[in-house]
């Protein structure tokens, strides 16, 4: 691991095990986890010899939790400092649910730099929250409800997600542990204002801004990201390809990690 300052000072930790390594892919966790979620993708691209490049976002695993900075335009501008700072060249964007958004407002505000193949994996984009013109995603009410558990019982609100919503398919208690264990090593505070973006953000224009080749990757069984989302995200993007997954929940690449890895790699070229 390594620290790499953004342009506010925050030291995001960086994970790159393996800088020699061609083609460089760059992933962003979603909320409320860390990098360590894309283990299982992470041993299997090394085994490729892929570079793989997993950092996580402010407020969350080992990275600092500053009082601000939790919108996507600074998320975004993170990733940047990552990619500039590693000088990375070419490489595949793939970002998960909150990670999606993350890695789309970077598509717009950085005009993909580096950027040759985007997966988007279950991403909350291009809004989370339905509102008027956006009859897509899921309700005010259901975004304020993560937002009051954050503040009132995180522990509660962690293990809820992960043991209720988080999968579709069976999973031993070990397993569920550790998705409870990545949570809670965020900070309360960034957990709670990374919500509120995920609630209030609007990023409707940044899928305007993908000109590269896409994979949109979605659960069926999704109940965190509805399927409309991501079917809107395949329509609106060009040079798209859309996998849905079969009886597969939010989680995909637990719930069909061999299944998930094979298209990954299909995609990538591998």
């Amino acid at each position: 691991m390594i620290y790499v300052k953004s342009g506010d000072g925050t030291r995001l930790a960086v994970y790159d095990p393996n800088p020699s390594g061609r083609p460089c892919v760059l992933l962003i966790h979603g909320w409320p986890l860390s990098h360590e979620m894309y283990e299982y993708q992470e041993e299997f691209l090394l085994s490729h010899g892929v570079r793989v490049v997993t950092m996580d976002l402010r407020g969350f695993g080992n990275s600092d939790a500053p009082a601000s900075g939790y919108d996507y335009n600074q998320m975004a501008d993170d990733v940047f400092c990552v990619v500039r700072h590693l000088r990375l060249g070419t490489f595949s964007l793939g970002g998960f649910s909150m990670g999606g958004a993350v890695a789309l407002r970077y598509m717009k505000n950085y005009a993909g730099y580096g950027v040759g193949r985007l997966m988007l994996f279950a991403a909350a984009a291009p809004g989370f929250v339905r509102c008027p013109g956006f009859p897509y995603g899921v309700s005010r009410e259901r975004a304020d409800a993560l937002i009051e558990g954050a503040m009132t019982d995180r522990p509660a609100l962690c293990r809820t997600f992960c043991e209720e919503q988080m999968c579709a398919r069976p999973h031993s208690p070990a397993f569920t542990g550790w998705l409870e264990n990545i949570c809670l090593s965020a900070s309360g505070w960034g957990t709670v204002k990374a919500a509120v973006a995920l609630r209030d953000e609007n990023g409707e224009d940044d899928l305007s801004h993908v000109s590269v080749p896409t994979a949109v990757f979605a659960g069926e069984k999704d109940q965190v990201v509805p399927a409309d989302l991501t079917a809107l995200q395949a329509h609106r993007i060009r040079q798209s390809v859309f996998w849905r997954f079969e009886d597969c929940g939010h989680g995909i690449f637990w719930d069909a990690p061999e299944e998930f890895n094979r298209k990954m790699a299909e995609f990538l070229l591998l």
